[in-house]
């Protein structure tokens, strides 16, 4: 399979091969659902607590006599019903991961950027080299390129092209370490430079 390929200085787009195997599988929609779910939760903190009754301070005795008082029957003032009390169902830390074998979630990486390839949303850079830090510059070649919404993948993030692409809205550059099923669906295309197509390939093969 061939992906279009910007080249520094040059108008026309060429093509490289790439591993069919990685950019030509086909779409496994339940396995992306899958991955991606267990992923998006896998980000949940989980640390919401409320107290019970049997956690707040106070309580140990009766308020007042069970008869007599004219008032309703009580038992402690750390009952939910009153001011200060526990909650009756109170909200306790909880694990929200959901487990993904590597096999699944590398099916699933695949399925995602086979479905951006046949979509044409993936195209790829022979590299991205800005020489100063200049967001100008970095509008300009996406300009050229005809990129608005994109997420940029490279081999490396030097300092120059983080900070020329960061202001940028719609934009977004992470390194090859850093791809996640999430990030690749949330953008209208990808470009990679040819040093991530390699390291992507040489992961998912």
């Amino acid at each position: 399979m061939d992906l279009k390929l910007h080249q520094s200085g040059k108008k026309k787009a060429g093509k490289v091969a790439v591993n069919d195997a990685v950019f030509a599988a086909p779409y496994n929609q339940p396995l992306v659902h899958q991955v991606l779910n267990a992923y998006m939760t896998r980000s949940r903190a989980g640390t919401r607590a409320q107290k019970s009754r049997s956690e707040v301070s106070g309580g140990g005795r009766k308020p007042w006599r069970q008869k007599g008082t004219g008032r309703a029957r009580a038992g402690t003032n750390r009952s939910p019903i009153w001011r200060g009390g526990g909650v009756t169902f109170a909200a306790k830390p909880s694990n929200h991961s959901a487990k993904v074998n590597k096999k699944m979630y590398r099916g699933a990486m695949r399925s995602i950027l086979s479905e951006l390839a046949r979509q044409e949303r993936l195209s790829c850079i022979d590299a991205l080299d800005l020489d100063e830090a200049k967001t100008k510059k970095a509008k300009d070649l996406l300009a050229a390129l005809g990129l608005e919404d994109v997420l940029i993948i490279t081999d490396e993030v030097t300092e120059n092209v983080f900070l020329s692409l960061r202001n940028i809205p719609k934009v977004d550059i992470i390194d090859t370490a850093e791809i996640n099923p999430y990030t690749l669906i949330g953008f209208d295309n990808v470009l990679m430079t040819k040093a991530a197509v390699e390291k992507v390939e040489a992961w998912l093969s």
